[in-house]
């Protein structure tokens, strides 16, 4: 039986695999939409645990969360993580087919070489390999974005946000990837909300 997302993941032929390998893998990555705040990227974040990484800031996840029926208290301002994570992984585990369950279990595979499928029954295990990889350095934010040869990275902005760290990380010399701010009007479109 073939391993689950193994290294030929989508690629279902020799051509493309060869063309995946020969012209796509080794290029640089201009990503133009992400959920990184660049006050993290200036300060080198440190993960607290797998679950602020993954679920911090990612509406796509947490719309999944909440059609599964989660508590909107893990989601919005959860003070319980791993309860988060083990809710997001229960969640995914009725999602196959969904992209989302294929792009974790890639951040999963390529970020910390976690091969295990997630759910509510490997959440334990997958929690503590994934929390051990992030307290090492090359794990923080800037690690991580320099680890997967991104060039340019577009975080995704507040219309009234002051873009200092922005200034800060252009000024900077040492960090390689140009961080640029993107215009993102959710709260000036939800102005009416308290």
């Amino acid at each position: 039986m073939k391993p689950f997302m193994d290294e030929d993941f989508l690629l279902t032929t020799d051509s493309a695999a060869r063309l995946y390998r020969d012209f796509a893998e080794p290029m640089p990555i201009y990503d133009y939409h992400n959920h990184l705040s660049a006050g993290e990227i200036f300060r080198n974040h440190r993960y607290e645990n797998v679950g602020r990484l993954m679920l911090g800031g990612d509406h796509y996840k947490w719309r999944l969360m909440l059609a599964d029926g989660a508590d909107d208290g893990l989601i919005y301002r959860p003070t319980d993580d791993f309860a988060a994570f083990r809710a997001y992984a229960a969640a995914l585990s009725r999602a196959p087919g969904n992209p989302l369950y294929h792009w974790t279990h890639l951040e999963l595979k390529r970020a910390f070489g976690i091969d295990e499928v997630l759910n509510e029954r490997s959440a334990p295990s997958v929690w503590e390999r994934a929390n051990e990889a992030l307290a090492k350095d090359e794990y923080r934010c800037r690690g991580l974005i320099e680890r997967f040869g991104v060039r340019v990275l577009c975080t995704t902005d507040d219309p009234v946000d002051d873009l200092d760290a922005h200034r800060a990380l252009a000024a900077e010399d040492g960090f390689a990837p140009k961080v640029l701010p993107t215009f993102r009007p959710d709260r000036a479109l939800g102005i009416e909300k308290p």
